[in-house]
C-alpha cells in the first residue's frame, strides 16, 4: 500500500530507529510491500526513487528497501569499511522532494545486513549507490541530509539544478 512520506519538519524523522528482532520477521512482509509501492509512485511521480528507508513513512525500524534492477530489503544495516576517499554530491531526498543539498560522502562502502531469511549478507557499494546507502542508512539514525550540508550555500530547489 502507498504510505504517505514524511515531510521535512516531522519530528519522527529525527528518531533513532530499532533494531528488528527475529520474532518481527513475519510482519516484515507488509512493511516492505508498503515501501516497495510507496518506492514506486514517487519514482512515477518524480522520475527518482531508488531507496527508502522505512522511518521515512513512520516505521521506526533500522529496515532499507532498494530497487534499482531487483529489490533489496536490508534488514538491521551496518555501515563498514567507508573509504578515506570522499565524493561532493547534490543529494535529494523523498521528504523534501523539491530541494537539492550538497553533501560529502564516502566514495565506497559496504553494508552488512540480515536478509528476510534472516540470513547475514554483505553488499560492496561505490559512487552514487554508496551516496545512496549511506544517505539511507542516515534516515535510520534521524539524520538528514539538510544536516550535513556543507555549508549555508549548500541548497537549491530541484528547479535550478541546470544553474549548479
Amino acid at each position: 500500500m502507498i504510505k504517505e512520506v514524511l515531510s521535512l519538519g516531522n519530528p519522527k524523522l529525527y528518531e533513532i530507529s530499532q533494531p528488528v528482532a527475529p520474532a518481527e520477521l513475519g510482519g516484515l512482509k507488509e512493511v516492505v510491500n508498503d515501501l516497495h509501492d510507496t518506492l514506486m509512485d514517487f519514482k512515477q511521480r518524480y522520475g527518482a526513487g531508488r531507496a527508502i528507508a522505512a522511518p521515512q513513512i513512520g516505521v521506526m525500524k533500522r529496515l532499507l528497501y532498494m530497487y534499482i534492477d531487483r529489490p533489496v530489503v536490508f534488514i538491521n544495516p551496518e555501515l563498514r569499511d567507508m573509504s578515506t576517499e570522499m565524493m561532493v554530491v547534490w543529494d535529494d531526498c523523498m521528504c523534501f522532494p523539491d530541494l537539492l543539498v550538497k553533501v560529502e560522502r564516502h566514495k565506497t562502502c559496504t553494508i552488512a545486513f540480515r536478509d528476510m531469511d534472516w540470513n547475514r549478507q554483505e553488499m560492496f557499494f561505490e559512487g552514487d549507490l554508496s551516496e545512496l546507502l549511506q544517505h539511507e542508512y542516515d534516515h535510520l539514525d534521524g539524520i538528514l541530509a539538510v544536516s550535513r550540508a556543507l555549508d549555508e550555500q549548500s541548497f537549491a530547489l530541484r528547479s535550478q539544478k541546470k544553474l549548479l
